[in-house]
């Protein structure tokens, strides 16, 4: 009796986690893809609803400050009504979002652009922690499993965009495919809120929140997040341009940018399972600095004949630059709440400098027209990334 009882609690381990493997697949899928098939449809967006440039480059920077503004009250919130909840119902913030954003009318495009940012912003945040609580052994590799799925599919999601909005779906059934992917992630949610009740997170605990403006760590960590951050949106904006302006073709230029994607996707697996390893993260920073500083040379210097290699170099650094910030969260603190805070904190920083990049950016190409000064300054903040991530990736807690 007592080996069949085993047998049996062992098989219902097993099959719950991996129904959580498959849950965190699924979100992850839905954190970027609502985002990344903006772009390539910009154009469609425009032409039928005839909105301005301005408005309708500024339907990429609107989940970028919805991330800053609500990242700080992802915690809180997840306190009170429980990471799965909380988590639960932010997927359906975005499959209503995703919905109004579909429907074809100027007004709801933009509301429906909100609620994409603010339900991301919830996920982006908790996500972290919740590996944490979960899976305290196993943070590494379900933030692997995590950063591989996100990253996959927002390059999936970039590729198939233009062809769904040539076809009769339009541009409305472009950025509305991401509805599937909603609803199967609420389907797969289903279990976890069921077999997960108070005690992963009792509303009536009272923890003490850790000041995290006071902590120099805690500033680091967030600065860390919103440097790499700064890089990430803006080579996704300006990129195409700055290879095009050195001679590349406008269809090869787009290429470009995918290769750099993809060459995220084996440093944002390998990453974070190295990083749950190490007491000291020193080493991978390090390595992604290196990375980002050849990659950017290389681009400064207008060696466009080797514009693979720096892609590849920037796509490695991004990777794992990204999967530090996101171990960072939980190898600074101590308790899955902690971390919660903590990445609320950064994630703020981190996506309000993010929303800076590309106008600031822009708005220096234009001043001094050309993209040589645009181009230092990525070198300037590779700079300060060393700074802010060596001291981040000492082994200390917050």
């Amino acid at each position: 009796m007592d080996t069949d009882s085993s047998h049996q609690t062992s098989k219902k381990i097993t099959k719950q986690t991996l129904l959580f493997v498959v849950a965190i697949f699924l979100i992850a899928t839905i954190l970027r893809t609502p985002l990344t098939v903006v772009g390539p449809v910009i154009p469609f967006i425009r032409e039928d609803l005839g909105i301005s440039n301005a408005l309708a480059g500024f339907l990429t920077t609107i989940p970028l400050l919805a991330f800053a503004v609500i990242s700080p009250f992802a915690a809180p919130i997840a306190r009170k009504f429980g990471m799965e909840r909380t988590l639960f119902y932010s997927v359906l913030l975005l499959l209503a979002g995703i919905v109004l954003r579909s429907l074809g009318m100027t007004l709801l495009l933009i509301t429906g652009t909100v609620l994409i940012g603010v339900a991301i912003a919830f996920a982006n945040v908790l996500i972290p922690s919740y590996f944490k609580l979960k899976f305290p052994l196993h943070i590494g590799l379900l933030m692997g499993i995590y950063t591989v799925s996100m990253n996959a599919s927002a390059g999936l999601a970039v590729g198939i965009s233009h062809p769904i909005a040539m076809s009769s779906f339009g541009w409305q059934g472009a950025l509305g495919f991401s509805v599937i992917l909603c609803i199967t992630t609420l389907i797969a949610w289903f279990p976890l809120l069921r077999n997960n009740k108070a005690e992963t997170m009792a509303p009536g605990i009272k923890q003490p929140r850790t000041k995290l403006s006071r902590s120099w760590l805690a500033w680091t960590v967030a600065l860390t997040m919103g440097l790499q951050s700064f890089f990430f949106y803006s080579l996704a904006t300006w990129l195409p341009e700055i290879l095009v302006s050195q001679g590349m073709q406008p269809e090869n230029a787009g290429w470009m940018v995918t290769i750099m994607q993809l060459s995220q996707i084996p440093m944002t697996f390998i990453v974070p399972i190295i990083a749950g390893k190490l007491s000291s993260q020193r080493p991978i920073t390090l390595f992604f600095v290196i990375c980002y500083l050849i990659g950017f040379t290389g681009l400064m210097m207008e060696w466009t004949s080797s514009v693979v290699i720096w892609m590849i170099f920037l796509g490695f650094a991004g990777g794992a630059s990204f999967s530090l910030c996101m171990m960072l969260f939980t190898l600074r603190t101590n308790t899955a709440y902690e971390a919660a805070e903590l990445s609320g904190f950064a994630q703020s920083i981190g996506y309000l400098l993010a929303a800076i990049g590309p106008i600031a950016l822009g708005y220096i190409h234009d001043a001094m027209n050309g993209w040589h000064i645009p181009n230092v300054i990525f070198i300037v903040v590779t700079i300060l990334l060393l700074i802010t991530s060596m001291i981040s990736s000492q082994n200390r807690k917050i």
